[in-house]
């Protein structure tokens, strides 16, 4: 999936199906290897949309005069999402 066409939600939302069929139904190895398959790229998509959203977060972390709010090492800082 391309970053325009990636939808988050959808995608969270189809992981829990696949979860939910893996976990309740006989499915044969074939099934469940496809299922697999496509549960592991929706992963790594959401990880990703994930991990981009952070970074966004961490460049609008800024202090009252505009600036960004830099760690020791130089790296903006950023909070933890509980």
């Amino acid at each position: 999936m391309t970053k325009e066409t990636f939808n988050f939600e959808k995608s969270f939302s189809r992981l829990e199906e696949i979860l939910d069929k893996m976990s309740s139904e006989k499915i044969s190895l074939d099934d469940s290897i496809k299922l697999y398959e496509e549960a592991d790229g929706l992963i790594k998509g959401c990880s990703k949309r994930l991990s981009d959203a952070e970074k966004k977060v961490e460049k609008l972390l800024k202090t009252r005069d505009g600036e960004l709010e830099l760690d020791e090492g130089g790296d903006p800082l950023s909070e933890e999402y509980n």
